[in-house]
Formats: structure tokens, sequence, C-alpha cells
């Protein structure tokens, strides 16, 4: 593995030059590239762009409507973008439907992407992994092959989320990608307010919905505590 200060690492992951992240879902940015961004938002800029309203964490909530908790969402991944020193004015919101990113035209979405790629100058560009299980990630790595085959020039990297967490072979995976390891150093306090941001991923928001999703503590730890760890994109 590649460590985060060798001599041939790119400076885009020293924050010298500018990228954006595709989010799946509000605080997919935070937990896979957390202390990444805050380098870009210091350094030469970056920008997020979160295909998906996150309306679908909760579907057994009577108080928090599709609607209503897509608005609470987009302000906490505002939150979480402030924490890492960035504004609302880092944040591209497609809000996409949750968890039917599969419905959506490939060629239509990656169209969107390089316009607003294009108009924040940046060439390097940052996807979750294909091998993640969540199909909403993976919609979101096909909508950025589509996209690579347009801008070959770009360069992607993939980031790893939940097959990070919960896929046994993902040490064997990562090997043989040859990932670049990015310790969060001075910036883990950051990083760890973003994640804690997306209150309502942590069972602080909604209280009707007992089946709804929440982020496990030992998934969070991990993704704090732990190396951020990107690949070039397969």
């Amino acid at each position: 593995m590649n460590v985060a200060h060798a001599p041939l690492l790119p400076d885009v992951f020293e924050g010298r030059e500018s990228f954006v992240v595709l989010a799946p879902h509000p605080d997919d940015e935070s937990l896979g590239c957390g202390a990444l961004l805050a380098r870009g938002f210091a350094g030469a800029g970056a920008h997020v762009i979160c295909l998906t309203d996150g309306s679908a964490s909760h579907p057994g909530s009577r108080q928090w409507t599709p609607g209503r908790l897509a608005r609470q969402r987009h302000a906490e991944m505002v939150a979480a973008i402030e924490c890492l020193g960035g504004s609302a004015r880092d944040l591209t919101w497609l809000g996409l439907a949750d968890s039917r990113l599969y419905q959506a035209d490939a060629a239509t979405v990656a169209t969107k992407l390089e316009q607003i790629i294009e108009g924040h100058g940046a060439r390097h560009v940052f996807v979750p992994a294909a091998e993640d299980h969540h199909e909403d990630h993976q919609a979101t790595a096909r909508f950025a092959g589509a996209l690579r085959r347009r801008r070959p020039e770009w360069a992607f990297y993939s980031y790893p989320v939940w097959c990070r967490w919960d896929d046994p072979e993902f040490p064997r995976t990562a090997t043989r990608h040859a990932p670049v390891c990015v310790p969060p150093e001075d910036l883990r306090d950051r990083k760890r307010a973003a994640v804690h941001a997306h209150r309502s991923q942590l069972g602080r928001v909604v209280t009707d919905d007992p089946s709804g999703f929440i982020l496990p503590a030992g998934f969070i730890e991990k993704f704090v505590t732990e190396d951020e760890i990107f690949w070039r994109m397969p």
C-alpha cells in the first residue's frame, strides 16, 4: 500500500488540486472522504455532489414523511460540510430518489455530473467503490463509469464504504487495487463532527420507526479513526 506522504502521491490527496466527491447519500461523503474533503476545503477546493435525497432511511415513520426527511438530511449534509471547512456552496444536491438510483438513466446522470464538475474546474473525481453492496453505491459507480468514457482525461478514484465494513474479502480486494491509505491525522475531530452532524442516521431525530436505519457505533469509530482508503477506479 502507498502511504499518504509517499513522494509519488498525487497532490489531490494533500488538498493541492481541486476535486469532486460523488456521494450516493448524505453521510457517505463524511464517512469515506471526510479528511480528504477537509484538506480540499482548506486548499485548492472541493465540491460534493449528493445524488439521492436520503428520504428512504426511515420508511416506517409517520412523523417524518419522505419530503420532510429529505429536507432534514439536506440540512444535515450542509452542517457536515461546514464541520469540514466548507459551506453550502460546496454542495450540489441532485435529489434523486433514495434506493432507486438503478431506475435513473446513466447517460442523463453522467451528462449532469459532467456539467457540474466542469463548472468547478476539477479533474479528479471520487466515487463509491463498485464493490459496495448497496445498490445506490453501485449505481453511482456505474454513472461514474459512463462519465469516465466521456472524460477519459479526468482521474477517477474509488472510496469504499459498505464493503469495508461487511465484506470479509475486503483486505484482499483492497490489496488487489493497490490502494492509497491516507491517515486523518489532525483532521480526525473534524471528521467525527461531520459524521455526527448526520443526526437522523444516528437515532437522534426519527423516534417513531424502530426498524429505521441507524449507523452502527463500531462502524462510525472505524471510519473516524482508521485511514481513509482510495484506489484508482478500475
